[in-house]
């Protein structure tokens, strides 16, 4: 008997609304470890986004909530502000496949009854360069100097090799300075196993296609790190998003001028830094400090390269910043002078557990003295009567080091890096305490509760 067309077709259809979340989801998988969220993520864009949307569901509603409260807050500006930067100039310029990973994250939130789309999820992607890029360019252009083009500087971080490790291979290490608000939603350890391109494992934000803070390392021996290039200006919205760049930085960048390459082609400006890049196959690293309109390269395979959100290219540093070199008391200058002391005296020594102890220093290097402050390697600006003014940060904001990650060539080659979720140094923020000493910084506790310090955990990619 032959079946009407008509029932084939919705034999079809329904066959395919009762089995597509088993067959998108794959090898996917997810593990809660010392405040992290580990997830691996393997297939196809689209399949990849879906298995990261679905899982993570939860902790994406979270973190796009507290994120889109506190931009409104901060930059006054809504969400709904967000969404249509995203429309106007970022959707279409990223590339097919990271279209396709967006689209699969919203379709995975969506399948999990979580109302978001993939301009949501671009607009997050891309919040440090439209929040602290775009929006004090058209402040400036409303109004010129009313922008306070003071981009917060996110990140401590070193790279070294050579006579400077006790190997003498690469060793890496950094720590993310965050608003405590979202950078307690820095947590996700993401393995991406995609079907081009490099296997990669990274530290992210859930709902992130790229690592944000930027502590990344994939198959093909290539690390990467960044600090942010404090007090930059500049923003070219004709240009390519820096995440999608910072993505595939890591996905098809197979060698330092490959990573080179990619950052530099389109550079918009957005979330300006100084990256700290790293070729296992050939030990040698490089620093590319990368503007708008300007960027250098260094490169060796005997050095220590630091970074505290202080530019280095004169250039760069008279044409695209305000930042004053020669004021060290700024959080920047200051732990310049610490990490340059460190690399030094560990010299021949620098392994992972110094890098460790190097991420969670508190040594004020203007005081020479042990404190909880701005200018310490694990800042802690909410303890700083200062505050930071290079950031427009008031005194006691609740911002500093809210995450760690330190790995070595030898972890690399086997896809695994040491990470610390909450102060590297070990201390918690309790914001009972906190808020019942600073009231004024109250609007927070809707989202921001707790910052507790987790061990370091040695995280392993899948194979």
């Amino acid at each position: 008997m032959r079946i009407p067309l008509f029932l084939l077709i919705l034999i079809s259809i329904l066959s395919c609304k009762n089995q597509p979340t088993e067959n998108r989801l794959g090898n996917a998988s997810k593990e809660n470890k010392n405040g992290w969220v580990y997830v691996h993520l393997e297939g196809t864009p689209s399949n990849i986004g879906y298995q990261h949307g679905y899982l993570l569901a939860n902790e994406i509603d979270t973190a796009i909530q507290a994120v889109s409260y506190d931009l409104e807050h901060e930059t006054k500006k809504d969400w709904n502000f967000y969404r249509t930067a995203a429309k106007n100039f970022l959707w279409d310029k990223l590339d097919t496949e990271y279209k396709d990973e967006i689209r699969g994250i919203a379709e995975g939130l969506q399948a999990q009854k979580k109302n978001y789309d993939t301009l949501d999820i671009t607009a997050y992607n891309a919040l440090e360069e439209l929040a602290y890029y775009y929006v004090p360019q058209l402040m400036d252009k409303e109004k010129p100097g009313s922008g306070n083009n003071k981009a917060p500087g996110n990140c401590s971080a070193f790279i070294a090799t050579g006579s400077f490790t006790k190997d003498g291979k690469i060793v890496i290490g950094h720590n993310n300075w965050s608003s405590y608000i979202t950078g307690q939603y820095w947590n996700v350890i993401a393995d991406i196993v995609p079907t081009k391109g490099n296997h990669i494992m990274m530290d992210c934000m859930p709902g992130f296609i790229h690592s944000g803070d930027d502590f990344m390392i994939s198959s093909n021996g290539i690390l990467i790190t960044e600090t942010t290039i404090t007090q930059f200006k500049g923003f070219d919205t004709t240009q390519l998003p820096e995440f999608m760049r910072a993505r595939k930085a890591i996905q098809y960048g197979n060698n330092i001028d490959g990573v080179i390459k990619i950052f530099t082609t389109g550079t918009n400006g957005g979330y300006a830094n100084d990256w700290l890049i790293g070729d296992t196959k050939t030990n040698e690293v490089a620093k590319l400090e990368l503007g708008l309109k300007d960027y250098r390269v260094w490169r060796s395979k005997d050095t220590a390269m630091i970074g505290s959100n202080f530019p280095s290219d004169e250039k760069l540093i008279k044409e695209e910043t305000t930042f004053n070199v020669n004021d060290k008391t700024t959080s920047p200058n200051a732990r310049k002078l610490r990490m340059e002391k460190l690399i030094v005296d560990v010299k021949g020594q620098l392994n992972d557990s110094i890098g460790k102890i190097i991420e969670a220093d508190h040594l004020d290097a203007l005081q020479n003295k042990e404190a909880n402050n701005r200018c310490v390697i694990c800042g802690h600006i909410d303890e700083d009567l200062k505050g930071c003014s290079e950031w427009d940060l008031g005194a006691y904001y609740p911002f500093g080091a809210v995450q760690g990650k330190v790995t070595t060539a030898d972890l690399a080659k086997d896809m695994k890096f040491w990470a610390h979720m909450g102060h590297p140094c070990g201390q918690d923020f309790i914001g009972s305490k906190f808020y019942a000493a600073h009231p004024e910084y109250n609007w927070m506790n809707k989202y921001l509760k707790d910052m507790k310090a987790y061990p370091w955990t040695l995280f392993e990619a899948k194979k």
